[in-house]
């Protein structure tokens, strides 16, 4: 089973890779693993993204592509895999496509979690951090037992994050949707797209993802 997996920055990928995972046994493939393996490896395409990102410079679509297509020519995706992160770009949909068919793999299916807008925006920006001992909250998810005051130690002087800010997180999601958007339209078009609705529980997505994966299988 040949899965990729996009969705926007708060939508749930990864709490439904980490089900996927668990329940088929295919490897979880993200860039950030592949890249860190690579390094790790010295392998040639490894050392050459190190030097981009050692300066926070962007990895060059060439070198992530061939990074990816060294992972899954590795023995462990004779079972499948699940592709979460990549592609990001048209760029790197057509060189997956390409890839793929050189390995001589075939790709199952694409699975879209879509959420809107604004329910991302709550998500994303509801986090926020006692300032004297760090625990965590989100004022839908996780607020104080008591307004205003720390569970752990009842501290009142809170804060948000830059990246949690709702300027940070929107310019955050509108450079996303652009990308996603394309790779919507370009697996759209190739018959392997399916749509999970993102704002339904979270069991339930994953029971819709379930149902999808049944039916790519039989």
């Amino acid at each position: 089973m040949n899965l990729i997996l996009i969705g926007l920055p708060g939508a749930g990928k990864g709490t439904q890779a980490e089900q996927i995972v668990d329940t088929y046994h295919v490897p979880h493939i993200s860039t950030g693993d592949m890249f860190r393996a690579a390094i790790k490896n010295e392998t040639a395409l490894g050392l050459e993204a190190k030097t981009y990102m050692d300066k926070g410079e962007l990895v060059p679509d060439e070198v992530t592509n061939g990074i990816v297509k060294e992972r899954l020519a590795e023995a462990d995706t004779e079972v499948g895999f699940l592709l979460d992160g990549y592609p990001r770009t048209l760029n790197q949909a057509e060189a997956l496509e390409s890839n793929l068919k050189e390995l001589n793999k075939d790709l199952d299916a694409v699975i879209y979690i879509n959420v809107n807008k604004d329910i991302l925006m709550e998500r994303l920006t509801g986090r926020f951090i006692c300032r004297t001992c760090g625990a965590t909250y989100h004022k839908l998810y996780n607020p104080p037992k008591v307004a205003g005051t720390c569970d752990r130690c009842g501290g009142h002087d809170f804060y948000q994050r830059e990246d949690d800010k709702p300027e940070t997180v929107e310019k955050r999601i509108d450079v996303n949707l652009e990308s996603t958007n394309t790779l919507v339209d370009f697996y759209s078009k190739r018959n392997v797209l399916h749509t999970v609705n993102g704002e339904a529980e979270l069991h339930d997505v994953f029971k819709e993802i379930q149902n999808i994966i049944g039916d790519v299988e039989k």
